[in-house]
């Protein structure tokens, strides 16, 4: 099987960081729960861009904690022979610090994509399956007939109820999910079984 996974808000949990860097500079506050459609209306494009900005620097991509059990489901995947891509809107000049978090988390990544046209560059990949937090690219990929899922947002439960996505409040719960797609894991990743006995009662980076 060949994935596709996001990384902010679904590799890492990204929305404090933003929030934080709008109510710094600007006095904004972004709660995170009232976050109910993708659009951030209450920050200008301009106040938006500079706070994507701050917390994309490279200090701060480096400093990201992913979320609990990620790295280990999507190691387990790739050492199952499943192929790896990792996908950003982020800013071009994001790329190589991108590419050293990863490796420093110890994320496996057989392709690295970072640019506008994730959907686009998924369907040339032939992907398989797409992990991502926006509910238009969700929409986007299902239309092209790529199988979706992702981890809960407020930004995306509508979509998660009425369309055809496989949706996850945690990593350990989306890996269980999406077992009968990707089948049993090999050592080194998240157990399902085990998963699901504990919730009882070389970098090749594109352009």
């Amino acid at each position: 099987m060949r994935i596709a996974i996001d990384i902010d808000s679904t590799l890492h949990h990204y929305w404090d960081r933003l929030s934080a860097a709008a109510l710094r500079r600007f006095g904004i506050d972004l709660p995170y729960e009232e976050q109910i459609v993708w659009g951030i209306t209450r920050l200008r494009p301009e106040q938006l861009h500079l706070c994507i900005q701050e917390t994309h620097c490279d200090t701060a991509i480096l400093a990201g904690e992913p979320y609990p059990d990620a790295v280990q489901t999507v190691r387990g995947w790739h050492e199952s022979g499943h192929f790896i891509q990792v996908t950003s809107h982020r800013d071009p000049q994001t790329r190589d610090a991108t590419a050293r978090w990863l490796e420093q988390i110890g994320v496996p990544c057989d392709e690295l994509h970072i640019s506008h046209d994730k959907v686009g560059r998924c369907v040339q990949s032939s992907i398989d399956l797409l992990i991502d937090d926006s509910p238009e690219n969700l929409a986007s990929a299902l239309e092209h007939g790529i199988t979706v899922a992702t981890i809960a947002h407020p930004w995306n439960r509508d979509l998660c109820e009425e369309e055809d996505v496989i949706c996850a409040a945690n990593w350990s719960q989306l890996a269980l999910q999406l077992a009968p797609i990707t089948g049993p894991q090999r050592q080194g990743g998240v157990s399902t079984g085990a998963l699901q006995r504990s919730q009882e009662p070389d970098f090749r980076v594109v352009e």
